[in-house]
């Protein structure tokens, strides 16, 4: 069994489409923390009402997660990422409008 064969499942796409934006979501908490601790930048964050920016801006690389899998004609994970980005959206859409 090939590399390919064995992590072209569904699973394998949706836990890459939520664990590849938090791993983005701690480098850029990295280089633009300056100090504070996560729950200090978190509540900043809050604070600024931008949630939904900085959740759309970890999201967005599954895109290229996305088109990846594709390439490398890995379309079961391909649909598991687009289910995890689609699900994201939802999130994001729920915190814009219902968290006011």
């Amino acid at each position: 069994m090939k590399l390919v064969e064995k992590y072209d499942n569904f699973l394998s796409g949706i836990i890459a489409g939520f664990i590849f934006p938090v791993i983005i979501g701690l480098i850029v908490f990295v280089f633009t923390a300056h100090g504070m601790s996560l729950i200090a930048y978190i509540e900043r964050i809050k604070e600024a009402y931008i949630v939904t920016h900085a959740i759309t801006l970890c999201v967005f690389p599954n895109v290229f997660v996305f088109l990846l899998f594709n390439r490398f004609d890995m379309l079961r994970a391909a649909r598991g990422i687009l289910a995890a980005t689609i699900i994201w959206a939802i999130i994001v859409f729920m915190v814009k409008f219902l968290l006011k």
